[in-house]
């Protein structure tokens, strides 16, 4: 059984017990996503399979069999950073840094969700093709990934940014 992690194809570990976040952290030394509550609380693990948001404390390695996962480290290959990431910078969407990556990933799994037209509670007409990205669409999706610092204000920012017309 194979899991291709950003770009390379890795062995799921024997133990099928093994969480995709052990199996990344502690089996490919990828410590991108970060194991904050470890019960799908904070969003500090998140990342992407096929392209969708997981929580990676909640996954087994097992259950990626056959499909694409893409951590914090896959948005930036060759080292160019992903446009997200740039605006993080820009925009001081971090302090301490630590739930950043799952932040990050977590906005780019909506991005994706926003361009399929998927509603959130808070989508005002659930008949339209398209959702566009208002200061209470990205603050109500961005709502599972918490900052302990309370970078809040830049992280929104970035976002808006990066995936919205009008920045809020």
């Amino acid at each position: 059984m194979t899991i291709r992690i950003n770009g390379s194809t890795a062995e799921i570990p024997g133990d099928l017990r093994v969480s995709l976040l052990d199996f990344l952290r502690d089996h490919l030394h990828l410590f991108g996503a970060k194991k904050g509550c470890n019960q799908g609380a904070c969003g500090a693990c998140t990342v992407l399979v096929d392209g969708e948001r997981v929580l990676s404390c909640l996954a087994l390695a097992v259950q990626c069999d056959g499909r694409s996962v893409t951590t914090v480290e896959g948005l930036a290959p060759n080292g160019e950073l992903h446009p997200l990431q740039k605006a993080f910078i820009e925009h001081d969407g971090f302090q301490c840094g630590y739930c950043t990556p799952g932040q990050i990933c977590s906005a780019v799994g909506m991005s994706q969700e926003l361009r399929r037209g998927v509603p959130s509670h808070v989508t005002a007409d659930l008949s339209e093709d398209s959702v566009s990205l208002s200061p209470d669409e990205l603050r109500e999706r961005m709502s599972g990934n918490l900052c302990r610092c309370g970078a809040y204000n830049g992280i929104v920012a970035a976002i808006a940014e990066t995936y919205s017309e009008t920045p809020t």
